[in-house]
């Protein structure tokens, strides 16, 4: 019977240590793709929302546009804000992008913004408020903002997965062969003064 030397003994621990590594790569990249196709597809969830409530403005728009002597300049907001959203060219992972992340979220808090002040105007309009036409959008936007929170909240816990994993070791060093395949995902955050509480006053 023949015995392996030396050399042999050293070649065998070099291949067992090359497939373990390689079979260590490979988990890893495939755990960060799955990581980062998971935080995309709820990045589509959260755009889903997001196009949702796009939907909903004409209808509302021209809704509150029947009440007399309601302000223009409120629905003209309104109107704005929306095609701002439109404009706002979306990258094919806007979420890897600070950037481009920051200026769709700007885009989006303008029209949520616009959209209150339109239901807090139409407040001052009984007949408005008190048509089924109205309440119903007012409650499917109601529903639809909700949506929105939960799925941005989704979305901030896949991206978490990803960016720690991303950060951790040995992934680190996969995430540094591959470079920008596993970019750096962003987090929604709250808008500056929402730290503040609105003062009520009667």
């Amino acid at each position: 019977m023949r015995t392996i030397g030396r050399t042999g003994i050293i070649t065998l621990s070099l291949v067992a240590a090359l497939v373990l590594l390689g079979g260590s790569c490979i988990f890893t990249y495939n755990k960060l793709v799955r990581l980062d196709e998971a935080a995309q597809a709820q990045w589509a969830q959260v755009e889903n929302t997001y196009q949702r409530r796009a939907d909903l403005v004409p209808n509302l728009v021209e809704t509150v546009k029947g009440a007399a002597a309601f302000e223009r300049e409120t629905i003209t907001a309104v109107t704005e804000a929306r095609s701002r959203v439109g404009q706002v060219a979306a990258a094919r992972d806007i979420t890897s992008s600070p950037e481009a992340f920051q200026a769709h979220q700007q885009a989006q808090d303008a029209l949520g913004g616009a959209l209150s002040r339109l239901l807090v105007v139409a407040e001052a309009y009984p007949n408005l408020t008190a048509t089924q036409a109205f309440r119903d959008l007012q409650a499917q936007l109601e529903g639809t903002e909700n949506r929105i929170a939960v799925e941005r909240m989704r979305y901030n816990e896949a991206a978490r997965a990803f960016k720690t994993a991303r950060a951790s070791f040995p992934t680190s060093i996969v995430v540094a062969v591959f470079g920008d395949r596993f970019a750096e995902k962003q987090y929604f955050t709250a808008k500056a003064g929402s730290d503040v509480p609105p003062a009520v006053r009667f």
